[in-house]
């Protein structure tokens, strides 16, 4: 089956396409080409709708990549799939949950600006999100933690992305924060998520334009995950609006 287009690796911002369906397996249904973000990196897969020409509405619950990676399944609420291979579709993810998850994802790279440590996890949630840091000794606090995320937050630093071949990010490892989730390869290039001057580093997920979008974020928990683990749950505090 041909490879699924990923519209949202182009445009973050795009809630809606058109798009063709290319089959209806047990798993979902894939499509030609799709705004909606699939499960990975910690960051859940979008939700929606796919609405045909004739009117039909599939619920989607889930975005995952199908097991070749190759194409990405729009998972049927309750396993309902009525469309059929060839059908012309409009695919309408759900936008505020989509995006509360970009400005998340964005707080989170800021997080490991802070927190200069190595990776070992992290999770993004609808408003709020944790990474896991290998950190030898304890003694963060959230009140100075919070202070410096959300000062670096102010500087409303564009967020960019650019792309290096598979033979650069091997003689750049050091550009690899995570220590268990590798960035998204086989294509023989890398997609890197560039914030001002202070952050690159490779990622395959959806993010906000400017930091400045991420609004303001508290520091809610650090807890103790092990000998030299330490989890850092982060939250929103308030709303805020694309701006541009």
């Amino acid at each position: 089956m041909a490879a699924t287009t990923l519209l949202f690796r182009d445009d973050a911002y795009a809630p809606t396409c058109d798009a063709t369906v290319l089959g209806v397996t047990p798993d979902g249904i894939i499509l030609d080409r799709t705004v909606f973000y699939a499960q990975g990196g910690g960051q859940p897969g979008d939700v929606g709708v796919l609405r045909s020409r004739g009117g039909t509405e599939v619920v989607i619950a889930n975005t995952v990549y199908s097991a070749d990676r190759a194409s990405i399944v729009h998972v049927a609420a309750g396993g309902a799939a009525l469309l059929h291979p060839g059908e012309s579709v409009t695919a309408r993810l759900d936008w505020d949950r989509r995006y509360l998850r970009m400005r998340v994802h964005t707080a989170l790279h800021l997080l490991s600006v802070v927190l200069p440590y190595p990776v070992t996890g992290g999770a993004i949630g609808d408003g709020d999100g944790r990474l896991d840091f290998d950190i030898p000794e304890a003694g963060l606090d959230k009140t100075a933690l919070t202070e410096r995320l959300n000062a670096l937050i102010a500087r409303n630093d564009p967020v960019r992305e650019r792309w290096i071949s598979d033979e650069e990010l091997d003689a750049n490892p050091n550009l690899v924060k995570t220590m268990a989730v590798k960035p998204p390869r086989g294509s023989g290039r890398v997609r890197l998520i560039e914030i001002g001057d202070i952050d690159l580093q490779p990622c395959g997920g959806t993010h906000v334009r400017s930091t400045g979008e991420i609004g303001a974020v508290a520091v809610t928990d650090i807890e103790k995950k092990g000998k030299q683990n330490r989890r850092v749950r982060i939250a929103l505090t308030e709303p805020a609006q694309p701006t541009g």
